[in-house]
């Protein structure tokens, strides 16, 4: 039996830490690179730290004569986006900062795995376990204390862009703690924040008195009482941020990226892949059906696990647990799953329209939860399989 009360805290970061400027990079490229081809392979990794940015890994174009080319625009895309996510920093500048490109072209090994040819169909990119998971606890189906994480920095970030906060920076994480009563979030034990701030008299005090409107403008007002924590910048001055202030790297941040450690990750990053990678795609495919399912009314909550191995195109296994929370058995929903969704690499790619160049948006603020977009960005958010699931059942 899960418990039904308790308390459970997930984190956030902004656009501007470190680890997502390199993945916002990453993806930022992944996007060029799709946008010229869309079934380029990108692998692509990112390094900061201060005045420097390094990035390298493997890149594939079936047009190789344009692949000079497209390695020539990296260090402007680079530079695109530090300046979006807003540094002009001494020590670490849009402008001024040095790159370094170490992109070359995939490997052909890789690639014979990977590609179709006769008698044999587009396998994966590699081996692997993918979870999807999805919850009744909130509107968009994910566990509220990652959500909320989210919203606090995204609202931030907007009121910094604006020109309404200036002498917030960049930089920023969040946490939050929600107690839970019966299995639904009741309450805010706790909410911590540490964003990057312009000048070094600011105290601790000051930074609350600018962050905490709008802090309770994304949290539900109910859920914050006089019992509720407040931890805004507990550190102190929070002047010097970004990779001037700790270096960053691609894909460091999964749990952040996915769940808010309220739900298994099988270990892969998904910044900076193409989708023929299932580190992303097959996740985002976990993620949708498991969407589904709780969207369907099948189950309050919905574990998903999707296995691989390199060059084989179909899942090795399909998991499904629901916690008890089901209307009908687990088994039968895993073999629903099987029948209305190809779950091989080029049918998840089709079905969810993943090579678009709809990545750099899912950089920051986390990878699910989000709306679906009218350009396919978070097509894998849609819960338009819900009647196919009760069909098949």
């Amino acid at each position: 039996m899960s418990r039904k009360n308790y308390v459970f805290t997930s984190e956030s970061v902004s656009e501007g830490h470190p680890d997502k400027v390199c993945d916002r990079i990453s993806d930022s490229i992944l996007d060029a690179f799709i946008a010229e081809q869309p079934e380029a392979r990108v692998a692509c990794e990112t390094f900061a730290t201060t005045n420097r940015v390094i990035i390298g890994g493997e890149v594939g174009l079936s047009d190789k004569s344009r692949l000079g080319e497209m390695l020539g625009k990296v260090e402007e895309i680079t530079r695109d986006c530090i300046r979006d996510i807003g540094y002009e920093q001494d020590k670490f500048h849009w402008n001024d900062v040095k790159i370094t490109n170490l992109l070359h072209e995939q490997s052909a090994h890789i690639a014979q795995g990977v590609d179709a040819a006769e008698g044999k169909d587009e396998g994966a990119g590699d081996q692997g376990i993918m979870f999807g998971y999805a919850t009744s606890e909130t509107e968009a189906l994910m566990p509220a204390p990652i959500l909320y994480a989210h919203a606090v920095l995204r609202r931030l970030a907007e009121a910094r862009k604006s020109g309404a906060e200036p002498d917030l920076g960049p930089d920023a994480k969040s946490q939050v703690s929600l107690r839970y009563e019966d299995g639904k979030p009741v309450e805010v034990t706790s909410i911590v924040l540490s964003t990057q701030h312009a000048h070094e008299h600011q105290t601790s005090a000051d930074i609350r008195e600018i962050v905490e409107p709008y802090i309770r403008e994304v949290l539900p007002a109910e859920w914050i009482t006089a019992r509720t924590e407040w931890w805004i910048n507990p550190t102190g001055t929070f002047v010097i941020g970004g990779p001037d202030g700790d270096a960053g790297l691609t894909g460091r941040k999964i749990i952040v990226d996915t769940y808010g450690g309220a739900a298994p990750h099988g270990g892969g990053a998904f910044s900076g892949k193409d989708p023929t990678k299932v580190d992303r795609s097959a996740a985002y495919a976990a993620r949708y059906l498991a969407k589904n399912i709780v969207a369907a009314g099948l189950a309050e909550r919905c574990t998903l696990q999707l296995s691989y191995a390199i060059g084989i195109a179909h899942p090795l296994s399909i998991y499904v647990d629901t916690d008890g929370t089901c209307a009908v058995p687990d088994a039968e929903i895993e073999r629903a799953v099987g029948q209305v969704m190809d779950l091989t690499p080029r049918g998840i790619r089709k079905h969810l329209g993943l090579n678009r160049p709809i990545y750099a948006r899912t950089a920051a603020y986390g990878h699910f939860g989000r709306d679906p977009e009218p350009d396919g960005g978070f097509s894998w958010e849609r819960t338009d399989l819900t009647e196919a699931l009760k069909k098949a059942l």
